[in-house]
């Protein structure tokens, strides 16, 4: 197959990993996330613009000094070089996936965690899906 193409809705919402890359391109990365309630992904700037998009559950964005609300449905772009954090601040999991430009983990990855997360040093190899 060329690209991806699936339900992301329905594969966002399943998924139960912390982090699992579903396709690296040259130039983005689709991954999708579950923070387990009061997790975050942590504070994070990215040299080029970062997409998510909720999918269950409820939180928090904070994008520089800013702080929003968050859940089901939302969109959030970061614009580059933003420093920010996503925040489960709900007692269920929440559900997102986030399309990164350019991709900054290796294809295929998952972690289970965030302690698995924060334990692998991996980075983007420059190998791509295709």
């Amino acid at each position: 197959m060329k690209g991806y193409i699936n339900n992301i809705e329905k594969a966002t919402k399943e998924n139960k990993d912390f982090r699992q890359v579903l396709y690296t391109g040259r130039y983005s990365q689709l991954v999708l996330m579950c923070l387990k309630p009061q997790e975050e992904i942590g504070e994070e700037v990215h040299g080029l613009d970062q997409f998510f998009r909720i999918e269950e559950g409820r939180g928090k964005a904070i994008i520089g000094e800013q702080e929003y609300e968050i859940e089901d449905g939302f969109a959030i772009i970061v614009p580059a070089g933003t420093k920010h954090n996503i925040i489960n601040t709900d007692n269920i999991d929440l559900k997102l996936y986030t399309i990164y430009s350019p991709p900054n983990h290796r294809d295929g990855i998952i972690h289970s965690t965030k302690e698995d997360a924060l334990k692998d040093e991996e980075h983007f190899d420059g190998i791509t899906t295709e």
